[in-house]
């Protein structure tokens, strides 16, 4: 069996795989719904503006509680990420393969938390950041460096792992039982392992760059 994300065709010679054009529709999901959600807002909300409004009030508390009040600059980009990421996990039970069971893409998502970890960190304690490599004294500096390295790398294969798993169990289901829909599988596999995927991710990118930053 192949579970390596399909070639769906090439532009100027590069491959582009089902795992880039399902990103492309996520991201075209997400923009719809943020174009939707941001116009006409009303006083009285209706349902959509409701469900817009606590998923907002949801992400802005989960920001608070975990990063601090004075992070909540952060909100927007933890909002995206979850929404990116719960999106992506769930595409399993529309027959995509979830961009998630390709680790080109949650490594690229680990970089970036590792990337935003640094700068701010550095950008909040100046050389006092740098300083805590050498602590609690300077011959744990390769450790602290390997341990600072492997951070994006186990925040990456967590989740990889976690979803290819699911994807390469839902695949052998097909197989042996090609008629029957395995409808508590995809429960599993798709919903809640997807959306734990998900918050775990999510919290994990905010502890790290809260922690580099206080």
């Amino acid at each position: 069996m192949e579970y390596a994300p399909k070639v769906m065709f090439y532009i100027f010679g590069l491959p582009i795989t089902e795992t880039i054009t399902t990103t492309w529709l996520i991201m075209l999901v997400i923009i719809l719904l943020a174009w939707l959600g941001g116009r006409n807002l009303e006083k009285i909300p209706g349902t959509f503006q409701n469900i817009m409004e606590i998923l907002v009030d949801a992400i802005n508390g989960l920001t608070k509680s975990t990063m601090g009040e004075d992070k909540m600059k952060f909100a927007p980009y933890m909002g995206t990420l979850a929404l990116y990421l719960a999106f992506a996990n769930l595409s399993g039970l529309l027959a995509l393969r979830p961009p998630t069971a390709d680790l080109n893409t949650t490594l690229a998502l680990a970089l970036m938390t590792f990337f935003a970890t640094q700068y701010y960190g550095l950008r909040s304690k100046g050389v006092g950041y740098l300083k805590g490599f050498i602590e609690p004294f300077p011959l744990l500096l390769p450790l602290n460096i390997i341990g600072e390295i492997a951070n994006p790398i186990s925040l990456s294969f967590r989740l990889f792992g976690n979803i290819v798993g699911g994807v390469i169990i839902m695949g052998l289901l097909y197989s042996v039982l090609p008629i029957v829909v395995p409808v508590l599988p995809h429960i599993y596999f798709d919903v809640f392992s997807g959306l734990l995927q998900t918050f775990i991710f999510l919290m994990l990118s905010m502890v790290f760059i809260s922690g580099a930053m206080d």
